[in-house]
């Protein structure tokens, strides 16, 4: 059921003890209830990406969405900020792991928690909620099209970052994963390596793969955005999220 709600941009202390920015959404009662670590896109700190915070909050969630990019561009605008942190290549994954365990703490501090929390990105963010179920203690994980959880960014790609399947044996919570079947970043052979890497390492996992869609469908405002595909994949959040982040 959707509720009332309450949102504000507040503070957290982020990697290295940095304060930044981040969007913090709230349901209106007072809980208990668990916690969703919304992760940004490439394209940044944005309103789609707030209106996403809101969404679990009026689903019951405390919901934050810290800004990844408060330090290369504070206060700018999402379109800017996000062209200074292409032509840096992207959010280092060391400060980005110690700014998800600082959303993480954050959320789990508030009154009312009940001290599960899970994460949930789209595109890099997709990605980068794969590498904190690898380093930060949460309790599920939400891939939606990650790029580059397998394989490499080809040359002049604003992204450096490296694999990170690899690593799959230190995932430390369930893992679902959206993918459209058109995507190249991640291509269905790089989802495809995933899964089996999932499948050796032993760890929980649940894999949608939707027919007519490429990269973004979940967004809106874009060409990309695949409606029927789009309420379906919000349906496996909101049953993933309620099994493993419930009271």
């Amino acid at each position: 059921m959707i509720g009332d709600l309450r949102a504000d941009t507040v503070r957290i202390e982020g990697a290295n003890g940095d304060d930044i920015e981040a969007y913090l959404a709230l349901p209106a009662d007072d809980g208990p209830r668990g916690g969703v670590v919304v992760i940004h896109h490439l394209p940044g700190y944005d309103a789609a990406t707030k209106e996403i915070t809101r969404r679990f909050a009026a689903l019951g969630y405390a919901a934050i969405c810290p800004n990844l990019y408060s330090r290369e561009a504070p206060g700018a605008e999402p379109d800017d900020a996000a062209a200074v942190a292409r032509a840096n290549g992207g959010v280092p994954d060391e400060r980005f792991v110690g700014d998800a365990a600082g959303a993480v703490a954050h959320l789990r501090a508030l009154p009312g928690s009940n001290g599960r929390v899970g994460t949930i990105g789209y595109c890099s963010g997709g990605r980068q909620s794969f590498l904190a179920a690898l380093s930060v203690d949460v309790d599920a994980a939400v891939d939606c099209y990650g790029a580059f959880v397998v394989g490499t960014p080809p040359d002049g790609f604003p992204l450096r970052v490296g694999p990170l399947v690899a690593r799959t044996p230190e995932l430390r919570a369930p893992l679902l994963g959206l993918f459209g079947n058109d995507d190249k970043y991640p291509s269905p052979e790089h989802v495809d390596e995933l899964e089996q890497a999932l499948k050796d390492a032993g760890k929980p996992y649940e894999f949608h793969r939707y027919d007519g869609a490429g990269h973004a469908f979940f967004s809106t405002d874009r060409p990309s955005y695949r409606p029927e595909v789009a309420v379906d994949g919000w349906q496996r959040i909101h049953t993933f999220f309620g099994e493993h982040l419930g009271a």
